[in-house]
């Protein structure tokens, strides 16, 4: 059994596209600057395992694999306890840019079982995992200098 889950969102940060692409694309250093992003690990040149856990005490073990990482779109498949994709579209707005999130994933075992009559709560759990990618990427993005 598998359930299905769109998220979508869109932000501006005040800097140009090409640092924040360089941000995106650098999986490896999400945790310094995504709070829910508790640990990546290298896989390959375009692969990584990434551990994230938002508000719920509830890890998810993900592997994510670069479908895309020239701007305008940033975009990864991921697979482990979620299976679809995740995409950030960059456009350049004044000085700054700005990001149009979407992700389409399906899950399975406990988050299927638990999205039934807790959906509600797993989506404010995203929402609460989009809250720090949304600050710490506005944050890093400001820092001077290239991306760390």
């Amino acid at each position: 059994m598998r359930r299905s889950f769109a998220f979508s969102d869109s932000w501006v940060v005040d800097a140009p596209v090409d640092h924040v692409a360089a941000v995106l694309v650098d999986l490896e250093h999400y945790p310094r600057w995504w709070p829910q992003v508790r640990a990546v690990a290298k896989l390959g040149p375009d692969t990584a395992w990434v551990r994230c856990r938002s508000t719920l005490p509830y890890t998810l073990d993900l592997v994510l694999d670069a479908v895309s990482r020239t701007p305008p779109v940033v975009e990864v498949a991921i697979g482990g306890d979620l299976a679809g994709y995740a995409r950030f579209t960059l456009t350049a707005d004044g000085g700054g840019t700005r990001l149009d999130f979407a992700q389409e994933v399906t899950v399975g075992g406990l988050l299927a079982l638990a999205s039934y009559g807790g959906r509600r709560v797993l989506e404010w759990n995203h929402r609460r995992m989009m809250a720090g990618c949304r600050a710490g990427l506005s944050g890093t993005t400001s820092e001077p200098g290239p991306p760390a």
